[in-house]
């Protein structure tokens, strides 16, 4: 079962390949991935839509949590939270159909960023399902090209971020 989870890191060489090593060190397979800098320039804010269960989840964040360079990590399956992800598509488009096509990406929120001879492309964002629709719409006009983020997420949820300090690496070098 999909589940998404949302890390705060320390901006620094080597947290994605310990996040990630985690998850496929233990044969989950991870379905996205997308990770940007906050508006502290030291921080990152991982969003990981992973194929595990839900008995697991607990004890994935409880592991991720310990990881060096993790301040905070996060299950958004099914607490109250914002998800989006974003669709860049370029469709080819004879000159019959382009109004129709422009019609239905208005209908999905997206919105043309580059028009040429041979078509369109497009943007989109929004929940999953819905841009497999618009996706699936966009297809029935010809051919297609399509290429997706992977899901972002912010929760919801009204209590305040709580930050352990960040466990550096000369301490648990020294620990060893």
């Amino acid at each position: 079962m999909l589940q998404l989870i949302s890390l705060l890191v320390e901006n620094k060489p080597g947290a994605l390949m310990r996040v990630t090593g985690l998850l496929t060190s233990r044969g989950y397979n991870i379905e996205s991935l997308t990770v940007a800098r906050t508006m502290d320039p030291e921080l990152s804010r991982m969003s990981i839509v992973v194929d595990l269960e839900p008995n697991q989840r607990a004890q994935v964040i409880k592991q991720m949590n310990k990881l060096i360079n993790v301040l905070q990590a996060s299950d958004l399956s099914e607490g109250p939270a914002v998800r989006r992800e974003l669709v860049l598509l370029r469709v080819r488009a004879t000159m019959q159909n382009r109004t129709a096509i422009l019609k239905e990406a208005e209908i999905f929120g997206a919105r043309a960023v580059d028009s040429s001879v041979e078509g369109f492309a497009l943007e989109a964002t929004g929940d999953p399902e819905k841009l497999n629709e618009f996706i699936d719409v966009m297809r029935s006009y010809g051919d297609i090209e399509v290429t997706r983020s992977g899901l972002v997420a912010v929760s919801l949820d009204a209590k305040k971020l709580k930050l352990a300090p960040p466990v550096h690496r000369e301490e648990v070098e020294s620990a060893v």
